[in-house]
């Protein structure tokens, strides 16, 4: 070996140490969770929980900070401006890695480049909801009806994920159907109980309380598979459209550059969390199903539905507000 490989050898050894001695000491002192949400929605909720889960885990406070605003962009943006020193993390919705980037040519973070994926902590489907005096019973009935006269069907926002889905239903189905933005789930549930549309797809955590009450009929699961909530509401691929697959689940990632041994750290701290029962439990309260998915798991699923989004938002040309 020559004196100059050796010697470059060891400036790489040394550089290396002060990196895996951090790691080592991980952490610290207090840690910070962004939440790119205003106080009191799920992903805040849920956000809240792993804070105090995980600080208790690993003998440091977990601070919540939530940073609302531009559809997570705020949020999303001041993470992937962070130290890379494992005392910065976010937990946020698909929409800002899977959606986010096709839709707003502006933002200040890239879905891939700007973070370290940790984990996907947390999932439920959404759900095709009608009124009961329409007389739509399955995905196939959605179908026949909209061959006479396309049928309306609501969503929490333009450019969203149910908005999404239900262009795709449409797509891979035939299915005549039209988009009516809401701003928010309470008043498309509203117009949907009152009959005013015959259609919504949201969130199975909003649709259950109206489905329980006999308000609106759950039609069928986006998801892959059923839920322990609503045992006998069949999937979309169940009734026919193979592969279907639209949820929404939480990611947790750190600034990019951040050590592998510190993001490999917390991604297995929130893998023991999850495996909590009480973790779990409090979990299915709010409608969520404990699902966790490793590093490489996430960034994989991140690239898969980024492609997939793309074509459908292509297909139906979807123009952000």
């Amino acid at each position: 070996m020559s004196k100059h490989i050796a010697r470059a050898l060891t400036l790489c050894v040394l550089a290396a140490v002060p990196v895996l001695a951090s790691a080592q000491d991980y952490p610290s002192k207090p840690i910070t969770m962004v939440v790119p949400f205003p106080p009191g929605g799920s992903t805040d909720v849920i956000g809240r929980l792993f804070a105090a889960k995980l600080g208790a885990r690993m003998g440091q406070t977990v601070v919540v900070e939530n940073k609302p605003g531009a559809n997570t962009s705020i949020g999303a943006s001041a993470v992937a401006r962070a130290a890379p020193d494992g005392y910065t993390f976010m937990i946020t919705g698909a929409p800002t890695f899977t959606l986010n980037p096709l839709l707003y040519s502006n933002l200040n973070y890239d879905p891939i480049k700007s973070y370290e994926y940790v984990a996907i902590a947390g999932s439920t489907p959404f759900v095709i909801l009608t009124n009961p005096q329409t007389g739509i019973g399955t995905v196939g009935d959605v179908v026949s009806k909209s061959d006479a006269q396309p049928l309306s069907f609501g969503s929490f926002g333009n450019g969203s994920t149910p908005h999404i889905a239900g262009e795709s239903l449409a797509q891979r189905t035939g299915a005549k159907l039209l988009h009516v933005p809401y701003r928010g789930s309470a008043p498309a549930m509203t117009d949907l109980i009152g009959n005013q549309i015959p259609l919504s797809i949201d969130t199975l955590v909003a649709g259950l309380p109206q489905i329980k009450a006999g308000k609106v009929r759950a039609v069928a699961l986006t998801g892959r598979a059923r839920s322990s909530l609503v045992p006998d509401v069949p999937t979309v691929a169940e009734g026919g459209v193979a592969g279907y697959d639209f949820e929404t689940w939480f990611g947790v990632v750190m600034p990019q550059g951040t050590p592998a041994l510190i993001v490999a750290r917390l991604s297995k701290e929130i893998e023991a969390v999850m495996a909590e029962p009480d973790t779990r439990a409090k979990l299915q309260e709010l409608g969520f199903d404990a699902t966790y998915s490793d590093p490489a798991a996430f960034r994989r699923k991140v690239e898969t539905e980024l492609e997939r989004n793309v074509a459908i938002i292509k297909a139906a040309g979807i123009k952000p507000d």
